[in-house]
């Protein structure tokens, strides 16, 4: 009985701090009401033990750039050559969602310091079955920027848009709806971007590029992280590339 009721703590806590984030930004605007689902039931603890374990053996360097989020970020296998000179660490944990993120973000983003931060999120939160709306996930992902703002002030923010896939096309009215609310709170933010790559894994005609997309039609193909790189790697080169240094408030970073 000890370890379920030790998670029911946890979940509660959690559930108490996003509920004080979000009151204390009621006065602000309408993207700050309650999320209609806090923290799932899965246990991300050795996910993310894991993550701090290889830091003892390999230490990172601080200053990177990280990325995070769900398996689309976790499944990149490629995503340390692709992004060179960029130095980037991968801490991804496949299944997340934003409530997952915003309770490790201290573990997985903020202990590296990062001049900036790449984040994938909102694809299972809106999966099929869930309960969960664009606007509740659109206020976990503001509840994610603040989280960083607060710890990192001058640390960059990317918030990559919800991408569709084969397997939840029924979803991608929720998504794109989270999609617009995510980009339009981002455009008031300072050192916060959203990067659009849904748009580009369509084709001409309007059809979803089926060769963006492993067999489970839901995760990316090598194809598929070529396409994002090749939009996301320019934004982070200009703003966050080896002649820029870390904290340095020159022209570049504030274009």
């Amino acid at each position: 009985m000890t370890q379920p009721i030790n998670r029911l703590i946890r979940r509660t806590l959690v559930g108490l701090v996003v509920l004080s984030i979000c009151l204390a930004g009621v006065g602000d605007g309408k993207y700050y009401s309650v999320s209609a689902v806090l923290a799932q039931a899965q246990d991300w603890e050795p996910s993310i033990r894991k993550f701090e374990e290889q830091d003892k053996v390999n230490p990172p360097k601080l200053g990177s750039i990280v990325f995070t989020g769900s398996s689309s970020i976790a499944r990149w296998e490629t995503l340390v050559d692709e992004m060179k000179p960029l130095d980037v660490i991968n801490r991804g944990f496949g299944g997340s969602q934003y409530s997952d993120l915003n309770q490790y973000a201290k573990r997985v983003v903020i202990a590296y310091h990062p001049r900036a931060v790449v984040v994938y999120e909102g694809d299972n939160d809106l999966a099929p079955g869930s309960s969960k709306t664009a606007e509740s996930v659109a206020n976990d992902a503001w509840i994610f920027v603040q989280t960083i703002r607060a710890a990192l002030p001058e640390t960059w923010i990317y918030l990559i848009s919800i991408k569709p896939s084969k397997s939840r096309m029924t979803e991608w009215p929720r998504m794109k709806a989270a999609n617009r609310m995510i980009r339009d709170f981002t455009r008031t933010q300072e050192r916060v971007q959203y990067i659009d790559v849904a748009s580009a894994m369509f084709d001409p005609g309007g059809n979803l590029r089926a060769e963006l997309f492993v067999e489970d039609g839901l995760h990316p193909t090598p194809k598929c992280y070529a396409l994002w790189t090749s939009i996301i790697k320019p934004i982070l080169l200009q703003r966050s590339g080896p002649a820029v240094k870390v904290g340095q408030n020159s022209l570049r970073n504030q274009r």
